[in-house]
């Protein structure tokens, strides 16, 4: 019994770290980030992986019970998600502020309220959810919920944990990564992320049609035909 827990936790941390892929998240977080004061962005980290972390809990414990209830398919998540990431994505290859970023040129080490918020509103949408805890990782976390015993389901969030603070750590080493890149190559990069999420979102929606298009072909295989 320890050895299958042993092999599953390993296969988890394995399968979420390949998925999450908080070596892609960094770079993202630094373009979303860019002029944040240090104690934003340590917000922004910290509330980024703990909704990731919430999100995972959430569909660990109850996943195939809320796609049930109000009917979400994996393909619609994933088509959601990926329009989400390519309008983020798109809004950053323009050098542009989207609707998730706010200019960080305000008087004053403490930013008003609103832009406050629309500052730390990036640790919710695109980072926790869908770049962290993407449609890939929730799907993966309701397949390791699936194996019989609670006892899993436990491992399987441990695993995740792991993730997450691996990837908090990552995002506290963005300003090394800034200093080390200067405000030139800063530009280029978040450039070249905004790239990379657009294609990272169009992927996701190419998975979801795609998926959505299995499904129906299967459904319409199965009905009976009349006989002659």
């Amino acid at each position: 019994m320890l050895n299958d827990l042993i092999t599953f936790g390993l296969t988890a941390l394995a399968g979420y770290f390949a998925i999450a892929n908080p070596l892609s998240a960094t770079p993202i977080f630094i373009a979303l980030t860019t002029g944040d004061s240090p104690e934003i962005r340590r917000t922004i980290a910290r509330n980024a992986v703990l909704t990731a972390l919430a999100v995972v809990v959430t569909f660990s414990v109850a996943g195939k019970l809320i796609f049930e209830t109000f009917g979400i398919t994996m393909a619609a998540l994933r088509i959601a998600g990926g329009i989400l990431v390519s309008i983020v994505g798109y809004q950053m290859l323009q050098g542009r502020s989207s609707s998730v970023q706010v200019p960080s040129q305000v008087s004053g080490d403490i930013p008003p309220a609103d832009i406050l918020r629309a500052q730390l509103s990036v640790a919710i949408s695109p980072l926790g959810m869908p770049m962290i805890a993407g449609p890939g990782t929730i799907a993966t976390a309701v397949g390791f919920s699936a194996n019989p015993g609670f006892l899993y389901t436990i491992v399987s969030i441990t695993a995740f944990a792991a993730i997450a603070s691996i990837t908090y750590l990552m995002f506290m080493q963005a300003p090394r990564i800034v200093r080390f890149l200067g405000e030139t190559n800063l530009t280029v990069v978040t450039r070249l992320m905004g790239l990379i999420v657009a294609t990272i979102g169009v992927e996701m929606v190419l998975t979801g049609v795609g998926d959505a298009a299995r499904d129906f072909i299967q459904s319409v295989q199965m009905v009976p035909l009349a006989r002659p």
